[in-house]
């Protein structure tokens, strides 16, 4: 009768202790979901800076045998800002309308797409795509000769941004993603902002 009576007493420990324990359980899985939406992206956006980078600086070396690409617009399949945003669809939305694309190439209009040519800090044309980003100019070659008129390599550079709001957007399934400097809280929404870029030689 005592032990029956033990039993009776206890029947609704493990229910109140899995009441207390969920929400910190809860929390720790759906961060996680967060963190994990978090370096995907970080992934997806240094693939498609890099591969538009080879892109731009590869010109006839392409099957196609097509001189070097065009930076824009971003709606021409032959460009290096439409091969950027679609190397994000893979994991994005819509990248049109949340990600932004910098390329800085000789083959930004007006040709030749040469900013100081004939001087030391002679450098690529920049041209931005897209509706998210800002992002600074294009460098010298660090390695161009002085007084040289006609080098043989320039800088490309292929700048990509994209933001987003993880996929669990209230505010406590967000606390790990907040801890980056990228992400900003406002009204309760998080929003990240990734920014890669890629500087490749282009050969004259």
């Amino acid at each position: 009768m005592k032990t029956l009576k033990l039993a009776r007493n206890s029947s609704g420990q493990a229910l109140i202790e899995t009441a207390l324990i969920l929400p910190l359980l809860l929390t720790i899985v759906l961060n996680a979901v967060n963190f994990a939406f978090f370096f995907l992206m970080a992934l997806n956006i240094t693939a498609a800076s890099r591969s538009s980078a080879i892109y731009s600086v590869m010109g006839g070396a392409t099957p196609s045998t097509i001189a070097l690409p065009k930076g824009g617009p971003a709606t021409t399949t032959t460009t290096v800002s439409y091969l950027a945003l679609q190397d994000l669809t893979g994991a994005v939305y819509s990248p049109s309308t949340k990600a932004g694309v910098q390329v800085c190439s000789s083959s930004i209009p007006p040709a030749p797409g040469i900013l100081n040519a004939g001087t030391t800090t002679m450098q690529t044309q920049c041209a931005s795509y897209g509706s998210v980003g800002s992002f600074p100019s294009a460098e010298p070659d660090p390695e161009l000769n002085a007084g040289s008129t006609a080098p043989a390599f320039l800088l490309n550079r292929v700048d990509v941004a994209y933001q987003f709001s993880p996929p669990i957007p209230v505010m406590p399934f967000s606390i790990l993603v907040l801890a980056a400097p990228i992400c900003t809280s406002s009204g309760g929404t998080v929003t990240c902002t990734f920014y890669r870029h890629v500087e490749m030689r282009e050969m004259q």
